[in-house]
């Protein structure tokens, strides 16, 4: 008998021994992980930071009879706290709320006179944003119909000016959803459908107007497109959904200035209430797609919600089709002459 062979038994002890503790340490860092994760949610994940927005206003012309100036403002929801809002202006201002949405914004009405132009005013105000997400997946819906909805509930089932509900974007949902056991596989073969088939792509021209019916048919854009189309279809399918913008945070970066907006959408259910929905973010990042059904992460400022807006009975032009850089007017013409300059810095928790 060899030393292998004498000693055979105890060897595989040894190795037997050895795989199980293993198996049971993964065990326990599995579990110690999503302990962690949810122990953080229930702790609220959040950002703290400060934000500002300047806006430089043209010289008005010499022969102008009115010149008038909307900025948004930031949001104040459950997931959003603005604290220590300053509007920094060396002309007198009006803060103002749209009725529809209830949007806020600083409004300014110019009357012909000497200014020391151009002039700017400028926003600055510290959030705390806390991740939005709903637990889809521990919270089983069956419903096939949402009813009896409230009357401020109906505004998000109806058509808007570039994302109707019926015609293509109708027979799509109707397409895309056929087979859906309740309003909530609805809404996810609709998210599903969204983010496997549109392209986050900016080049050429149509993109970045919200246009459903563009997305449809070029199955390409930014943020508004893709949630023009998310939207349509979920209203199309008799689901209450919503547009929401603001401006995203990079993640991993602590200051630094914001080249841009982005936009995102909430969807109603019944019983559950409003669920977020990011389908761009989903289809920049394919490993997070089912986070964002059901998600907004705290990366985000939130200043309006919805299309089509009239903010006053002073805006003369057309409506707004959103609403998250500043609206001027010249004699009751929409003018498109403002610099705009966006800039964050985020801040310790004492």
């Amino acid at each position: 008998m060899n030393f292998f062979d004498k000693y055979s038994w105890q060897f595989q002890l040894t190795v037997a021994c050895i795989v199980a503790l293993l198996g049971l340490t993964a065990c326990i860092s599995e579990k110690d992980s999503n302990s962690t994760e949810q122990e953080n949610r229930e702790l609220g994940v959040h950002r703290r930071f400060e934000f500002r927005y300047q806006v430089l206003m043209p010289t008005m012309p010499e022969n102008a009879t009115t010149y008038r100036v909307w900025i948004p403002l930031p949001a104040e929801t459950e997931e959003q706290q603005v604290h220590n809002l300053k509007i920094v202006s060396p002309v007198r201002y009006e803060q103002r709320t749209e009725s529809t949405y209830g949007n806020h914004y600083a409004y300014i009405d110019l009357t012909p006179g000497s200014y020391p132009w151009p002039l700017s005013v400028t926003l600055g105000f510290e959030v705390t944003r806390k991740e939005n997400y709903v637990a889809l997946e521990d919270r089983p819906y069956s419903a096939k119909t949402d009813q009896n909805l409230g009357e401020d509930m109906k505004k998000f089932l109806q058509p808007n000016h570039l994302v109707p509900i019926d015609g293509l974007i109708g027979k799509l949902s109707q397409t895309q959803t056929a087979g859906a056991e309740n309003t909530l596989d609805k809404a996810r073969l609709i998210y599903d459908y969204v983010v496997s088939t549109m392209s986050y792509d900016k080049s050429g021209e149509g993109w970045g107007r919200g246009d459903a019916i563009f997305a449809c048919t070029d199955k390409r854009g930014n943020c508004t497109d893709f949630h023009a189309l998310l939207i349509g279809m979920m209203r199309a399918a008799g689901i209450p959904a919503k547009f929401e913008i603001g401006f995203p945070l990079p993640s991993k970066e602590r200051r630094g200035n914001i080249g841009g907006y982005h936009c995102w959408a909430q969807f109603y259910l019944q019983g559950l209430g409003w669920i977020p929905i990011d389908a761009s973010e989903a289809w920049k990042d394919p490993s997070r797609k089912n986070y964002f059904f059901g998600a907004h992460d705290e990366h985000r400022v939130h200043f309006t919600t919805g299309r089509d807006l009239i903010l006053d009975e002073d805006q003369k032009t057309k409506p707004l089709n959103y609403f998250i850089y500043p609206l001027l007017e010249i004699d009751g013409k929409s003018v498109e002459l403002l610099e705009k300059r966006f800039w964050f810095r985020d801040l310790t928790d004492n």
